[in-house]
């Protein structure tokens, strides 16, 4: 699946791009996984978004680490902070990719807000679908991009 990086939509949607880093930098995020068997899985990460990238750093024991080595496919959503969305909603769709170059990995580190293990594993989050909806006087105002020339 082809796919872009967080700087494409950077480009296209700043406002949308400065939304979703607002809701997903450094801060608690459940991942969605595809297991082999096609079953879906959610986990817990803690998102770094930087240098028009989005990465996470993950166990390589985890079930996920598998699930993304395995098919790379994900949605990520941001945590909510009440049961009335008032903070708002982003969810990316895509194809994770894993990172091994040090240059990469050094910059990714440089972005974030904590100090990762060296242990783990480095992907990079390319983007398919971008959602947002954010709730202006109880009423939900929906946005979405898709890539409109996706690229590998």
């Amino acid at each position: 699946m082809n796919s872009v990086s967080w700087g494409e939509l950077e480009l296209a949607m700043p406002e949308l791009a400065t939304f979703g880093k607002d809701r997903l930098d450094g801060k608690v995020a459940y991942l969605a996984t595809v297991r082999k068997n096609g079953q879906p899985r959610a986990h817990p990460v803690t998102p770094i978004i930087g240098q028009g990238c989005c990465f996470v750093f993950v166990e390589p024991s985890s079930p996920k680490t598998r699930d993304l080595l395995d098919n790379g496919y994900y949605c990520l959503h941001c945590s909510m902070n009440d049961s009335s969305g008032s903070s708002g909603e982003f969810q990316l769709t895509g194809v994770a990719r894993q990172i091994e170059d040090e240059e990469t990995r050094s910059l990714a580190e440089s972005v974030s807000s904590f100090r990762p293990s060296a242990r783990y594993l480095l992907f990079e989050l390319r983007l398919t679908e971008v959602m947002s909806t954010s709730y202006l006087g109880g009423r939900p105002n929906r946005k979405k991009w898709t890539p409109t020339a996706v690229c590998s």
